[in-house]
């Protein structure tokens, strides 16, 4: 017997489950099962597809039992089974990235726990729930070996050989003092009713009467998503979104279509109401499960669905594709290329559809998944219209995020473009210097805060053959006579700021968009804006140049006209610095030394006190 000791992250799991941090430990039967489906789908797939196991008698079924006067749940399958090697990785680590950082969260936030947990898939160990000890026996399929694993939920496990005679895993499950409902028939039915009726295998359930075992069928073992939708109530998509994605609260959405004629396939959508765990992360997990004919065949592949989709769960099931099609076929194949395209026009259309009936629905979906969407415009042309009618902005006008068509129809009759400004909060941009002339107008203005909107919003480009502008290029009917009077009226200030804050900035000028603040800042065309920045840093570009903002100036703020009026040019050695500190502050930005700040503001109220 070899004794290994579990990964840090399985320990740190094993005592969040322990302490039953789940507020109802019924799934812990729904995962153990979810796990049996999975192992008896590669080993269908496999005497379908491999000549090795073509001649293996296989006659898949997962069977629970109970032995009372031990205190024994059993559930077991005789599916693919695992090696020595397979029970260390899959039952001794977690083998999934941003394990720790989720770990982490999961330890700080226990009202959301089983939220957590079940975004994150880790079933097998939610039995230590209700049971002290377990032991999994196992033989893989077309090996002779067989191993016992065994472990009380503390540090470690054990790992034996055995004799076992059929492949397959048995999960023995020896119950804690208090979970003697597990035991009871009827209780074990009426939970495999609840989150297991459609698993596509059969479910048996051995009990003793008179002396007499008796094995009894418990589900249907009908592949839902294969059921006439006349069949299914809300209840039944719930609950098997549940068993596929191992999340404990309904889906926002589902989406279930059958495609019959040349091309046949029938698929089962789910949008989630919280965001995967990984929804972030390069190395997500995808949601999607590919059949074919209802053999399983793939849930690694991230082709199925393009990334911006990628917290989608559900099922793709197509006829027209051979069992044993490899992973470079897949993504080449082009039935899979149209079963694709189809799923992405319907599920973008069923979300256009709950925007339009329930508002306040697709409110809580975009919240969570909004920022994920916009990526979709960056890559995809073909449904660039339906993408761009998803879409969501804050506005200067509005409390509740609007659409693009919303900000079409409240345009001024005489205006051509759709106006926005990007920055990291919308409180903050509401209150930007560079709105003031939009704002005289009564012109809306789109607030976009997510740091996603500096590269997304410029690809969009157009909305209806309406320019997309950004607040700091527009160019509202202005007196350009007017305007160059002013300059050559204030060009000394104009030199005396470049010369004073020549480091800082890359020009001085004046502008006719503010109306009541002094100052502002905007970029050049060709620089990369603030927000975007800050998005180079953080993908690493930590050796960017300096870029420079431009200084903006109010003529007719009374700071600069007064100055301007007596030629009292020294005076802007102690204001310049303050007021550029003043426009990056109000741009949400963040100015280089608060301390001499603070002292040169000081010192400004001195002098108008005559001190």
């Amino acid at each position: 017997m070899s004794t290994y000791t579990f990964q840090t992250e399985v320990s740190q799991l094993l005592h969040l489950m322990i302490h039953s941090l789940y507020s109802n430990k019924e799934i812990f039967l729904r995962e153990l099962i979810s796990n049996a489906s999975d192992a008896l789908d590669k080993l269908k797939y496999l005497t379908l597809t491999d000549e090795k196991f073509k001649n293996l008698a296989f006659d898949p079924k997962i069977t629970l039992s109970v032995d009372k006067e031990k205190k024994v749940l059993i559930v077991s399958d005789n599916g693919i089974g695992m090696n020595r090697e397979d029970l260390v990785q899959n039952l001794g680590t977690i083998a999934k990235s941003g394990t720790k950082s989720f770990i982490e969260a999961l330890s700080k936030d226990e009202k959301n726990s089983n939220e957590l947990i079940g975004q994150f898939g880790v079933g097998f160990y939610s039995a230590f729930m209700v049971a002290d000890k377990i032991e999994v026996e196992s033989r893989k399929a077309g090996e002779d070996q067989g191993y016992r694993w065994i472990s009380s939920g503390d540090d470690s496990f054990e790992i034996e050989e055995i004799e076992k005679t059929e492949q397959g895993t048995t999960i023995i499950l020896h119950l804690k003092e208090g979970e003697e409902e597990f035991l009871e028939p009827y209780r074990l039915k009426s939970i495999v009713e609840k989150y297991s009726n459609h698993i596509p295998f059969p479910i048996f359930l051995e009990s003793e009467e008179e002396g007499k075992k008796q094995e009894e069928q418990i589900n249907k073992a009908s592949a839902l998503w294969r059921l006439p939708k006349s069949e299914l109530d809300e209840e039944a998509y719930n609950e098997f979104y549940k068993s596929i994605s191992h999340d404990n609260d309904d889906p926002l959405l589902y989406i279930h279509t059958k495609a019959e004629g040349t091309l046949e396939y029938t698929t089962l959508f789910y949008i989630p109401k919280t965001a995967p765990f990984d929804l972030y992360r390069v190395d997500y997990q995808s949601g999607v499960k590919l059949y074919v004919k209802r053999v399983f065949i793939t849930d690694d592949d991230k082709e199925l669905l393009p990334t911006y989709l990628r917290f989608v769960r559900g099922i793709i099931d197509v006829e027209d594709l051979p069992l044993n099609v490899s992973r470079e076929i897949l993504q080449e194949n082009i039935v899979l290329t149209k079963v694709k395209k189809a799923s992405v026009k319907k599920i973008l259309s069923e979300l256009k559809k709950l925007k339009t009936n329930n508002p306040q629905k697709y409110q809580t979906f975009y919240q969570t998944f909004g920022k994920v969407l916009k990526e979709g415009i960056m890559s995809e042309f073909e449904n660039r219209d339906l993408l761009l009618d998803l879409l969501m902005f804050k506005s200067t006008k509005s409390d509740e995020p609007i659409d693009l068509q919303t900000y079409k129809d409240r345009m001024k009759e005489d205006q051509k473009e759709v106006y926005y400004i990007v920055g990291e909060d919308a409180d903050t941009l509401k209150n930007s210097p560079l709105l003031e002339s939009f704002k005289e107008r009564d012109i809306e203005v789109l607030l976009m805060d997510d740091e996603v909107d500096t590269i997304v919003v410029p690809q969009i480009g157009t909305y209806q053959d309406l320019k997309l502008t950004p607040v700091n290029q527009a160019e509202l009917e202005e007196d350009e006579e007017s305007l160059k009077k002013k300059e050559e009226e204030f060009s000394e200030l104009l030199l005396k700021l470049k010369e004073l804050l020549k480091d800082e900035v890359k020009d001085v000028k004046v502008t006719t968009r503010l109306k009541q603040s002094p100052s502002c800042l905007v970029y050049d065309k060709d620089d990369p804006d603030l927000m975007m920045q800050q998005m180079l840093k953080q993908m690493g570009q930590s050796d960017l140049p300096q870029v420079k903002p431009i200084l903006e100036i109010n003529s007719y703020h009374t700071i600069f006209a007064s100055i301007n009026k007596e030629k009292a040019y020294n005076k802007l050695i102690d204001i310049a610095p303050v007021i550029l500190d003043l426009a990056k502050l109000n741009e949400g930005m963040k100015i280089n030394d608060i301390a001499q700040f603070s002292q040169k503001v000081t010192k400004l109220m001195e002098q108008s006190l005559g001190q």
